[in-house]
């Protein structure tokens, strides 16, 4: 009997394994969010990753356009991106750093600012991080 008892509780334990997997695995996008699309446009900016700096400061500020693209699909609304951005706080692990990379961009735009490889690095990590928060990526 209690061989029995110990087999049916592995039995439950592993179909309930199974399930989380599957659920996991087969977790859909949120509704406006075209994984594919998101995922290719990101391929294309980490792909022009180098050591151009101008070339790596445009890529920081078209990782914040594709982040914005998603603000906007998921249905955040506002005037401006931060506007998307503060409706969105919730959904992002990190807010910190996404705003701090949304400053660096703002910068890269109206200042003249030197940024090294990896401070590129670890901003596009950074909205990398939030794009997946958003299920974009």
């Amino acid at each position: 009997m209690d061989s029995l008892i110990i087999i049916m509780f592995a039995a439950i334990v592993f179909v309930a394994i199974l399930l989380l997997v599957i659920i996991a695995t087969t977790r859909k996008a949120p509704r406006g969010i075209d994984r594919e699309e998101f995922r290719l446009k990101w391929l294309k900016i980490e792909s022009k990753l180098g050591d151009d700096e101008s070339v790596n400061q445009m890529a920081i500020v078209n990782a914040d356009k594709l982040l914005d693209q998603a603000l906007k699909a998921r249905g955040f609304s506002g005037e401006t991106m931060a506007e998307r951005m503060k409706k969105a706080e919730g959904q992002f692990k990190d807010k910190k750093s996404v705003w701090l990379a949304h400053k660096l961009r703002n910068r890269i735009v109206h200042e003249e600012i030197t940024i090294k490889k990896s401070g590129t690095k670890r901003a596009l990590a950074v909205y990398k991080r939030a794009l997946r928060d958003l299920g974009a990526l």
